[in-house]
């Protein structure tokens, strides 16, 4: 009987919690962000934005473009792009441990959990070997990079090739892989990402540009580096649905790479975010709309866009610089009575002046420019004031030099 009295008191203790969290998830998914897909799809005509499918394809792009350049922007101003490839190997792991767990064992286990698991070990890892064994930033990231890979070819060949057909989609990425669940878990981690970088900002920012100054200052670098190694696995386990293994690592670094231009480390992530945000969108309308990979067409798009802003300013100063080139006499601007501009007159007559009269006086031997002038320094006075000096024609012998005999304009210092 105490058994039964406690059975029925503890059952919907556990079940109104896993309630409240689809609830939350329905609300989200469903109520706010399928709501306003559909009226954008009624309002605008397009189809896709309909489907449920596509509206989770969005989702998980627009959560790609937001948290990857914001804890991109750390990486690549700290000159630590590659740990995003090394952590995208060692979710790549991860992907074959859960695999191999659901075919060996016959247990569910998704393969997103055993991705995040392992990809934060491997971060931890990574800064463990640089702060404790003293080993290069770049050796560790080579180490743990092989060491992963290496895992999960072994575990993909353990299973006889059983694991490797389900893997395919995680190494390039699918659109079909961003199921309900996936892309409330990817929402998730996008929040927790954010609210992260939003309240260590300054001390992560502290670290990024000045390491030795943050020692100083009494912050503990080495925990703020193992954060923004963890939040960078927490990215590429979430990116790699849509970007895959192999390109997750280009939403951390061309878009941040595309914004340096922009000044302010601030404007400059919202920048990044901008045009990760319209690289994504495009990749997955362009692989929706014709079946590509969805990995690959968002980064060739961020590629482009990249491109586009670092040729267009100097395609501009090119075309700019050869049109002051191309400017004729004719096209310079006159004054209303029909006369030359006098700023343009100001330039050009006295350079044909001289220029005039050195052919003459080279030519003719004809001496038709004014006495040059010497300044002749008698030295510092007995009061240690500056030196008096005296005018002496240039082309008569002068006390201090036997012959100054020079053509040319201007003066001449001589103390």
């Amino acid at each position: 009987m105490t058994t039964l009295s406690i059975l029925p008191a503890t059952t919907p203790f556990v079940l109104p919690q896993a309630s409240s969290v689809d609830r939350l998830l329905r609300f989200i998914l469903d109520d706010l962000w399928g709501t306003a897909a559909d009226t954008l799809s009624g309002l605008t005509g397009i189809d896709m934005l309909a489907s449920p499918f596509m509206q989770r394809a969005y989702l998980a792009a627009i959560c790609i473009a937001i948290i990857g350049p914001l804890v991109g922007s750390f990486l690549v101003h700290r000159e630590m792009a590659m740990i995003a490839d090394t952590l995208a190997h060692s979710a790549f792991a991860g992907v074959a441990v859960g695999l191999f767990v659901n075919a060996t064992f016959s247990v569910v286990v998704a393969p997103l959990v055993t991705a995040l698991l392992v990809a934060a070990i491997a971060a931890l890892l990574v800064q463990t070997l640089v702060d404790s064994v003293g080993t290069y930033r770049d050796t560790s990231l080579a180490i743990v990079l092989t060491g992963a890979f290496a895992l999960g070819s072994v575990l993909i060949t353990a299973t006889e090739g059983g694991i490797a057909v389900g893997i395919n989609a995680y190494l390039f990425g699918s659109l079909a892989t961003v199921s309900r669940a996936n892309a409330a878990v990817l929402f998730a981690m996008s929040v927790a990402v954010t609210l992260a970088v939003v309240i260590a900002y300054r001390p992560l920012v502290y670290v990024t540009f000045d390491e030795i100054g943050a020692r100083a200052a009494g912050l503990q670098v080495s925990r703020y580096n193992q954060l923004l190694a963890v939040l960078t696995a927490v990215v590429v386990v979430g990116a790699m649905q849509i970007m895959g293994v192999i390109l997750v690592a280009a939403m951390l670094v061309i878009p941040v790479a595309t914004a340096t231009s922009v000044r302010g480390f601030k404007r400059a992530i919202g920048a990044s975010i901008c045009a990760g945000f319209f690289a994504t969108i495009t990749g997955v309308t362009l692989s929706y709309v014709y079946g590509v990979a969805a990995g690959g067409t968002i980064v060739l798009v961020a590629i482009g866009v990249y491109l586009l802003t670092k040729t267009g300013p100097l395609v501009r100063r090119r075309f700019s610089r050869h049109q002051s080139l191309t400017t004729t006499p004719e096209s310079k601007p006159t004054q209303a009575d029909g006369g030359d501009d006098e700023s343009v007159a100001h330039e050009w007559v006295p350079l044909l002046t001289e220029s005039v009269i050195g052919r003459v006086e080279r030519v003719w031997g004809l001496s038709l420019s004014p006495p040059k002038i010497s300044l002749i320094g008698d030295g510092l006075d007995t009061q240690g004031q500056l030196p008096t000096r005296r005018l002496v024609p240039v082309d008569e012998p002068s006390p201090d030099f036997d012959s100054v005999m020079q053509r040319g304009l201007g003066c001449r210092w001589v103390c």
